[in-house]
């Protein structure tokens, strides 16, 4: 429970200090004094504010604030303190946010037991600790987002196994989905594909591909051909000046074989040039066979246009398929041995069977839980119809009828059900939405019936009502102050009201006075311990002729003592 509470610089607060106790505890005061600041403040301790929000809980002109808040610790306390890895010892559990401006831009940091924590962590924390009610809370249960989840919360260890089953049934068929609609697509962009595949194997195959290095060797071959009329054109002219001559220009060989003559005359006369004789002998042989080899070069020299066009259509078929496929040679015949082994359409046919097997394995896996979940859930209604409706008449309804209605919905994470609070106060009256049909008088019985029943299963142990009694009569506001009264005895509850009846059964009362000084507007706490303070602020409430009020008062701090 809530043991003490501490605020510096917060709102009209400068600086209070509070210690409770267990029971049911009571907020009253004139409207503006601030005794929603406590409740405010509560709600920023635990991360329910924006920093917009948290500036205007500053005092004004303050650059700094704090709020502390102690509670008693239980088991949940505990294990939380312990999963987080918290020293756990036997003091109390201390919270504080810190509030501090600083160039215009609002700091704050919420500590537990002194260490700094973050918002998912005092998240996680809040709900074993505090329950606010406040006004305007109505218009969530208009929301049946929130209706099922508060189903669940009654619903228990029951619900919370079988949702689990539910969340991993749904993202293992949600992962079957995905991947049987990725291979759809596959085989689709496959089969528009396959097609081309076709035609490319078929286009190869019609090429007749098989030497990797065909290409550069026709490349070769194109330019011999291209080449030969002038090379044999040019040889036959080497010839004539080598081997053949004319009257007017002997061949090199004629003109050796003079220059052979003259040496051997030369030689009669001289015989040391018979080595000169010899090397024109060597030189006139290496002539003779040089010419032996360009007539054989030039015998293997063809010039046939039909080769060379053969050629050229080979060398402009392979140079097509590489440009259009942006392939080499190498590569389009590796390509090719790929395609007449690849057996990818029968592969993927297996895979999409495969796939859609897993698929309806997994949906009707997840479909089993969702039913069993529903089922649960619609236990867990019929409990909470009756619970529900039996605060209901204590609190004044006693013609009300409240159903849960149950319709299906897509599956998700968190099952395929949406609930809807059907509601009836009057003789006569069809049920219809909550919020359709509700004043908001009845609005604010049905919540404070709701938090009744969810105080049962929850694991919070102190819950706050902001005005819960607001818009409703006399003897519906006793009606309200017994169902708190009663609810106190299992939890710390504290109410702000206006109501002494319901003031009049609180175990501890506290006012809240604003005051002005010097154009300062300040607020206090008092703790009304003594029987005469709570008399003359009952009387307060009760308002009318004063002397009628405080024996109105009295009366009823009798009736609670009896």
């Amino acid at each position: 429970m809530l043991v003490g509470l501490r605020l510096q610089n917060i709102a009209l607060l400068d600086c209070l200090e509070l210690t409770f106790e267990e029971g049911f505890t009571v907020l009253t005061g004139e409207t503006g004094a601030g005794k929603s600041i406590l409740l405010d403040a509560l709600d920023a301790l635990f991360g329910g504010s924006q920093s917009v929000a948290l500036t205007r809980l500053l005092s004004p002109g303050a650059k700094y604030g704090h709020i502390e808040a102690s509670f008693s610790r239980n088991d949940s306390i505990d294990s939380w303190l312990k999963n987080e890895d918290f020293d756990a010892d036997d003091s109390d559990l201390l919270i504080s946010r810190e509030l501090r401006l600083k160039e215009g831009r609002l700091i704050n940091r919420c500590r537990v037991n002194g260490v700094v924590i973050n918002r998912h962590q005092i998240a996680s924390l809040r709900p074993l600790l505090i329950d606010l009610t406040v006004q305007g809370q109505t218009q969530q249960l208009a929301s049946t987002t929130n209706q099922l989840v508060w189903l669940d919360r009654l619903g228990s260890i029951r619900v919370k196994e079988a949702s689990d089953k539910v969340k991993c049934s749904w993202q293992i068929w949600h992962q079957a989905f995905l991947a049987l609609e990725k291979a759809k697509i596959d085989s689709d962009k496959f089969k528009k594909e396959s097609e081309d595949l076709e035609s490319l194997l078929e286009e190869l195959e019609d090429a007749q591909l098989d030497d990797p290095l065909e290409d550069s060797k026709l490349e070769k071959e194109q330019d011999r051909l291209v080449h030969g009329v002038k090379l044999r054109e040019g040889l036959e002219d080497l010839f004539f000046k080598l081997q053949e001559g004319s009257d007017n220009h002997p061949s090199l060989v004629d003109q050796l074989g003079i220059s052979l003559n003259l040496l051997k005359d030369m030689t009669k006369l001289d015989s040391d040039l018979i080595v000169y004789l010899n090397k024109t002998f060597d030189l006139h042989y290496n002539l003779e066979n040089l010419i032996s080899e360009l007539k054989q070069y030039s015998s293997m020299l063809e010039t046939d246009y039909s080769t060379l066009e053969e050629v050229q259509v080979r060398l402009s078929i392979l140079k097509k398929l590489q440009r259009r496929y942006n392939l080499t040679l190498p590569e389009l015949l590796e390509r090719r041995e790929e395609l007449r082994l690849s057996q990818r359409s029968n592969d993927i046919e297996k895979l999409l069977k495969k796939l859609a097997l897993e698929e309806s394995l997994a949906r009707e896996k997840r479909d089993q839980n969702n039913c069993a979940l529903t089922k649960i859930r619609q236990d867990v209604a019929s409990q909470f119809e009756n619970h529900l409706m039996k605060y209901l008449r204590l609190l004044g309804l006693l013609n009300v009828r409240f159903e849960v209605q149950f319709n299906p919905s897509m599956p998700n994470e968190k099952g395929a059900d949406t609930v809807q609070f059907l509601f009836s106060a009057n003789p006569g009256q069809n049920l219809a939405p909550l919020m359709d049909v509700a004043s908001g008088g009845e609005m604010s019985r049905f919540l404070l019936a709701l938090k009744t029943v969810l105080s049962q299963v929850d694991g919070s142990s102190t819950l706050f009502f902001d005005e819960i009694d607001a818009g409703v009569s006399g003897r519906v506001s006793g009606a309200i102050a017994t169902v708190l009264k009663d609810l106190a005895g299992s939890r710390q509850v504290f109410c702000v009201t206006h109501q002494p009846l319901v003031a009049a059964v609180a175990d501890h009362h506290f006012r809240v006075v604003k005051s002005v000084e010097n154009g300062i507007t300040n607020s206090q706490v008092i703790s009304l311990s003594n029987l005469k303070d709570r008399q003359t602020e009952l009387a307060e409430l009760a308002g009318g002729n004063f002397e009628e009020a405080r024996l109105y008062a009295a009366s009823l701090l009798e009736q609670q003592a009896a």
